[in-house]
């Protein structure tokens, strides 16, 4: 039946930046699709962890800082020494900084690259390698952006990366489709996040927004659970490469 296709039961799930919002939101839709759990970031997320367990699943809380890559390794042997296997990979957590381009740092550069392109590849490589040595494929899901397509203002760095995240999305899955290895993207559009805060409380600019967005509402985090159940799931077993925005038809406007 199809819908046994959407099952993750005995799936291991890493999920970075799963303590509030939009990584919440991806994570409670895994665990009630029968995942275990593996929530990376710099603080333990008491909240998703407990939540995760009242559905009867597994969480392993793995501190780290994501903004740098050595201990990546670590983050997949911890996994592995606890819930056995690693199955799915979302890469979430991310970073925005806002200044015109004139004025924009260096510094504000390389933090948000840092965590938002550089740590998803070289996580998501450490990830593969242990797809490789279980021997049956995996799935990785990263999260990219409404600026994967657009160009956005005062927000250069977060640009950059998440287009980069777009191509290298598509760079990953040319590699490791011979390995059963599935790579795709979601692409959120305009959600109720700490990101978009201050648009949101910007009157005049949320009401541009809210008038481009055909659902006519911001996007909330539950959103996102049945887009990445489903690139986690064998429903999706071929598909590749791809960049699925959730959007309420932002970009169809």
């Amino acid at each position: 039946m199809i819908l046994d296709a959407f099952k993750l039961a005995g799936r291991v799930a890493i999920v970075t930046g799963c303590d509030t919002g939009l990584g919440q939101g991806m994570t409670l839709g895994l665990a009630e699709a029968g995942c275990d759990i593996v929530g990376v970031g710099r603080k333990i997320p008491h909240d998703t962890a407990e939540r995760v367990q009242a559905l009867g699943r597994r969480f392993v809380s793995v501190q780290a800082d994501l903004r740098h890559q050595h201990g990546l390794d670590d983050i997949v042997n911890q996994t592995v020494n606890q819930l056995g296997r690693v199955d799915i990979l979302v890469n979430n957590a991310g970073a925005i900084r806002r200044c015109d381009a004139l004025d924009f740092s260096e510094q504000d550069w390389d933090d948000v690259m840092n965590l938002n392109l550089k740590t998803v590849f070289f996580l998501s490589q450490a990830v593969a390698r242990q797809f490789i040595v279980q021997g049956n494929g995996g799935k990785i899901i990263n999260i990219a952006s409404m600026l994967s397509f657009q160009g956005g203002i005062r927000v250069p760095s977060y640009t950059a990366s998440k287009s980069g995240v777009l191509g290298l999305t598509r760079l990953l899955a040319n590699e490791w489709a011979p390995h059963q290895i599935n790579v795709n993207a979601i692409a959120p559009g305009y959600m109720a996040t700490n990101n978009t805060q201050q648009l949101r409380e910007d009157a005049e600019r949320s009401q541009e927004i809210l008038y481009r967005i055909p659902a006519g509402r911001w996007g909330e985090p539950e959103d996102l659970k049945g887009a990445a159940v489903f690139l986690a799931s064998p429903a999706s077993d071929y598909i590749n490469g791809f960049t699925l925005a959730v959007d309420g038809g932002w970009l169809a406007r």
